[in-house]
């Protein structure tokens, strides 16, 4: 072969060549070590399996008609037992049959005896760049599943076990799964776990909180629109189910969406077509769908602002999340795993928890769920002096310790409630709201009532 072309092959490879025929191994061998490359050869389909036990190999040219198994069957095994391998089937006796039976079973190529060896060469060369981007594939892969691995779901309780197991359950299949809940009970995290476990983990999720958006800005929002279909609208924007594709789509709280957006978003799981705002033409697009609620849809449902046939369309799969302060055995190891996490972020040593304030967080009755505990324990490791969190290191609320003498207790325990459920949700007013059972307006109120100051208004 000529220099360029055994350049053009660096750098070495480790190639299996197997075949009955001494005359071909001789050549092939010949071949590759001439162009720098590692070679073992077999004879056999069983001494093939032999020698891919003893090494790994980054190209495998295998005969297909051999005596005992023949490559076909060898191609599955040593597929099975090294996926990066790129495989090359040899034949003297052309079939089309054979070809694609090959190519469906995964070889890298098909190729007829007798060899050009330049071809050969430059076929090995492309095999070996084939092996290299699929290893780079899978590691990418791996990496990813590392990198965009959901925070855990952390709880031993039964109910806890119970919800780890449906998650489990649904995740492989495509079924659109319903997740009902308190307010920060984990319902998103539930979400992620799914999206994490399917085979479209490598696709996106898109996150849509419904009731945190009006009515028009949903609807562009979930379904696109096209330029010019209202004030505003200077380009064409493709909506979450579009950009979704081939992942899946987590809409929180869809027990907020208008009767208007509901019959739009039905024809959408319906028929997988979505049409945006100002267009005529529908996209097909390829999603799966995760839901989630902290109301009865079926009481709403009964009431009339709900749709009967969105419900039914919702609730394939129901995973139920019970608020935290009906599973207390799940506060110790989320504290735990909230403490290690902050700790790390603030670059603190690692930290403990007292008996005082473990007991402090077992009585506390946890309005806002786990994302209230998360944020107790974001402001305990914050103003925490030493290596153990102590009980005054929590807020007020969760250990109950007066700030004011007794008089006016009432108004200060109103307080206390209302900065707990705000810090819970993040200072959102509207969940704060929901989870209080006002409207908004009075939570305005209540929030200059009391002078409360938002994290980082700097007042």
């Amino acid at each position: 072969m000529s220099t360029a072309t055994r350049e053009s092959a660096r750098p070495p490879l480790r190639i299996l060549v197997v075949d009955d025929e001494a005359v071909v191994r001789d050549s092939l061998g010949g071949w590759f070590r001439q162009d720098g490359h590692a070679v073992d050869v077999a004879e056999s389909a069983r001494e093939a399996l032999r020698l891919s036990a003893r090494g790994r190999h980054d190209i495998a040219l295998v005969d297909i008609k051999m005596p005992g198994m023949d490559g076909l069957e060898l191609q599955g095994r040593l597929a099975a037992a090294d996926p990066e391998l790129a495989i090359i089937l040899m034949t003297a006796y052309a079939s089309v049959d054979t070809a694609v039976r090959a190519m469906k079973a995964g070889a890298y190529d098909y190729i007829v005896k007798p060899f050009d060896p330049d071809e050969l060469s430059l076929l090995i060369q492309r095999a070996g760049e084939h092996r290299s981007l699929k290893a780079e594939n899978l590691r990418l892969k791996k990496n990813l599943e590392v990198v965009t691995a959901p925070p855990p779901l952390v709880g031993g309780s039964a109910a806890m076990k119970h919800v780890l197991d449906l998650v489990a359950t649904v995740a492989g299949t495509d079924a659109t799964v319903l997740v009902t809940g308190e307010s920060g009970t984990g319902k998103e995290l539930v979400a992620r776990a799914i999206h994490a476990g399917s085979s479209r983990r490598y696709n996106p999720l898109v996150v849509v909180n419904c009731g945190a958006l009006a009515e028009g800005i949903l609807e562009s929002e979930l379904f696109g629109h096209e330029a010019g279909a209202f004030t505003g609208a200077r380009a064409r924007h493709k909506g979450k189910f579009e950009a979704a594709e081939g992942g899946t789509v987590f809409l929180d709280e869809v027990g907020e969406v208008s009767p208007k957006v509901q019959v739009e978003l039905l024809r959408v799981l319906e028929d997988k077509v979505v049409t945006r705002l100002g267009a005529t033409a529908p996209v097909s697009v390829d999603f799966r769908v995760v839901v989630a609620t902290h109301r009865d849809l079926e009481a709403l449902v009964r009431a009339g602002t709900f749709r009967e046939d969105l419900y039914w369309r919702l609730n394939v799969f129901t995973i139920a999340i019970p608020p935290l302060r009906e599973r207390p055995e799940d506060i110790p190891p989320l504290a735990e795993h909230f403490l290690g996490r902050f700790a790390q972020a603030m670059s603190r040593p690692p930290m403990q928890i007292s008996p005082g304030a473990l007991e402090a967080l077992r009585r506390h009755s946890w309005p806002g769920n786990v994302r209230e505990l998360q944020n107790a324990i974001e402001r305990a490791v914050v103003v925490a002096s030493g290596a153990v969190l102590e009980a005054k290191d929590l807020p007020v609320q969760v250990t109950g310790a007066p700030t004011r003498p007794m008089a006016g207790s009432l108004a200060e325990a109103e307080k206390a409630h209302i900065l707990s459920v705000l810090e819970a949700n993040r200072w959102n007013v509207t969940r704060s709201a929901r989870a209080l059972d006002v409207d908004r307006v009075t939570l305005y109120n209540k929030i200059r009532r009391y002078d409360f100051k938002r994290p980082g208004d700097g007042t």
